[in-house]
């Protein structure tokens, strides 16, 4: 955002990161490398130390915010912003602002953990992996500026980590909720793979399936379904040509309403299942 002239320091937090507000009474996050030593509330803030202007919505998340940055050193926030900005670069996304909170926080454990020597797997790194690459490269990115910044050289599983960070705030939705969406969506890809003739080819590629379920799986956790549009004669020729690959996905769906109280849509088994027959076509002729 862009920074305020001749602004006032409300609140020391640290030496490096005090409380300030904007020209509308909002309260800013300011944060610079001794921005806040020897400084006391109501002096102007100087801005030639300003390295970065916080602004978060949420009330409770700022109070949590401050508290992060009082006990964080200046270089787990410095990699934090780094990796965020690189990420809304990368992934041509805006991210909900609660990633500034969450990641910083993520980052500064992981670090701490792993110079106690507690060093932790993560279960769904292959998922991760799979379903989100273009946040999983963020995540490896992330590793090498977290290197750059404090010298640790996290172990793989954390780009997955974080990736799943960037995924949240990508969807605006809870960890929670993030993980059950990859499980559920390596769920869905084991039933299918388990009947689909593509998956016997050596040249099949997971990830051509997997780019079908991402925003459909997310739908199904989060959104009610809407009332289909769709057109009945597609519908029709599907069911009748694609027989076999609209019964597999009837067969997903009856497993995830099951399991995860949730469904596709007819609509949406039609999408699916019109991918399927896709890529067993696209096999076949190889």
């Amino acid at each position: 955002m862009q920074r305020e002239m001749s602004m006032r320091i409300e609140k020391v937090i640290n030496n490096n990161v005090i409380s300030s507000r904007d020209g509308e009474g909002s309260e800013l996050v300011v944060m610079g490398c001794g921005i806040g030593f020897g400084k006391k509330e109501g002096q102007n803030i100087d801005e030639s130390k300003i390295e970065k202007i916080f602004k978060l919505e949420n009330k409770d998340s700022l109070e949590r915010f401050k508290a992060l940055l009082k006990k964080l050193p200046l270089e787990y926030i410095q990699v934090s912003d780094e990796i965020i900005s690189y990420a809304k670069e990368a992934l041509g996304k805006e991210l909900n602002e609660n990633v500034y909170l969450t990641l910083t926080d993520h980052i500064g454990f992981a670090v701490d953990r792993f110079k106690e020597g507690m060093l932790f797997t993560n279960a769904l790194f292959e998922e991760i992996k799979m379903f989100y690459s273009n946040e999983y490269t963020v995540g490896c990115h992330a590793l090498y500026l977290i290197e750059k910044k404090t010298g640790i050289k996290l172990l793989e599983d954390e780009a997955a980590s974080i990736a799943i960070h960037i995924v949240n705030a990508e969807f605006n939705s809870a960890i929670s909720t993030t993980f059950t969406l990859t499980q559920m969506m390596r769920d869905m890809m084991e039933i299918i793979e388990k009947e689909m003739p593509a998956c016997k080819a050596q040249s099949y590629q997971p990830d051509k399936l997997a780019i079908n379920f991402k925003y459909l799986v997310h739908r199904m956790l989060t959104e009610l379904p809407e009332q289909s549009k769709g057109d009945e004669i597609l519908f029709d020729f599907v069911r009748n040509h694609c027989e076999q690959e609209y019964r597999l996905i009837h067969k997903v769906n009856s497993f995830i309403e099951e399991k995860y109280n949730c469904f596709m849509t007819e609509e949406e088994s039609i999408y699916l299942a019109l991918n399927v027959k896709r890529i067993n076509d696209l096999y076949a002729e190889n």
